[in-house]
């Protein structure tokens, strides 16, 4: 048990909540948002369960293994950083190979679940691994390290709307464009934490290369978009009441984050990164599950 809970925080489990709303919404939108419930031959309530649960240990599998790659690579920046020196692989409570060991599992776990789904997402699986994997590359040779983070979780919607569907439509790819500025806008902000180290590393981020206070004003724009991304996917949806209520919050989480960090104070960074994003997401999908499926509208 003690080292189950070592791999949970090694992977900050609890970080799942910020794509996995996003995942559900993509689910709803493939069962009540597609004619799929009228075709003959699409999968019944039963298969649409069992479907569910595939998606969620794909979800599960693909963040846990990305995460673990992450610490794994990133193993001797995290020793030298006072913040992150603290993490399971620099305090030796896991060791490398057994984190790299975990990451091969995680991936293959994942390839394997997806095979169960369909082929579109069984073909596609090896994408998006190497997005979510390839991210821990980039803070080495770019700034746009964020944008590469947020790719790789708004595959989150268009994945579980595959896994449901079998083929692309807009209205996902709305909500993924949503998660990629959302997320990374949220990823600047909690780069705000390491300026200074990672300029003594030669790591690269949005705030090094342009400073704490222009950093904090492409996050804003990123999240402007990301509230226009929502909005334009409430027009193309036809979505009712709910939606907008869901698109209120969602929008006010994303202006807390900005009033409560200041380019000369970052001591509440973790309350905009944990505590403020994983309500929006978990709000958000909420109220548009429930427009969804309350109205089951058909676009």
């Amino acid at each position: 048990m003690s080292r189950f809970k070592n791999y949970l925080s090694l992977i900050k489990f609890s970080h799942t909540l910020f794509a996995l709303p996003f995942a559900m919404i993509g689910f709803f939108l493939g069962i009540f948002g597609t004619k799929i419930i009228h075709e003959s031959g699409s999968p019944g309530s039963g298969q649409l369960l069992i479907r569910f649960v595939l998606v969620l240990i794909c979800m599960v599998t693909a963040r846990s293994a990305a995460m673990a790659f992450n610490r794994y690579l990133d193993r001797n920046f995290d020793a030298r950083n006072p913040r992150t020196a603290i993490r399971e692989i620099p305090r030796g409570i896991i060791a490398p190979n057994n984190a790299l060991r975990f990451v091969i599992i995680c991936c293959a776990a994942f390839t394997i679940t997806c095979w169960f789904i369909n082929p579109i997402c069984f073909y596609l699986s090896p994408i998006a691994l190497f997005v979510v994997l390839f991210y821990s590359y980039t803070k080495r040779f770019t700034p746009l390290c964020h944008l590469v983070l947020g790719l790789g979780l708004s595959l989150a919607p268009i994945g579980a709307f595959l896994a449901v569907t079998g083929h692309f439509e807009s209205l996902p790819l709305l909500f993924s464009g949503a998660v990629i500025c959302w997320v990374s806008g949220f990823d600047i902000i909690y780069a705000l934490q390491d300026v200074d180290f990672d300029k003594s590393e030669n790591l690269f981020s949005i705030p090094v290369a342009v400073g704490k206070k222009n950093a904090l004003w492409i996050s804003g724009l990123l999240h402007v978009l990301s509230a226009a991304f929502v909005i334009a996917a409430g027009f193309v949806g036809g979505f009712g009441g709910w939606y907008w209520v869901g698109i209120f919050l969602f929008t006010g989480m994303l202006i807390y984050q900005h009033i409560i960090v200041k380019p000369n104070d970052v001591s509440r960074v973790n309350l905009a990164f944990m505590t403020a994003n994983g309500i929006a997401s978990v709000i958000f999908a909420f109220f548009v599950i429930a427009d969804i499926y309350i109205t089951h509208k058909h676009w």
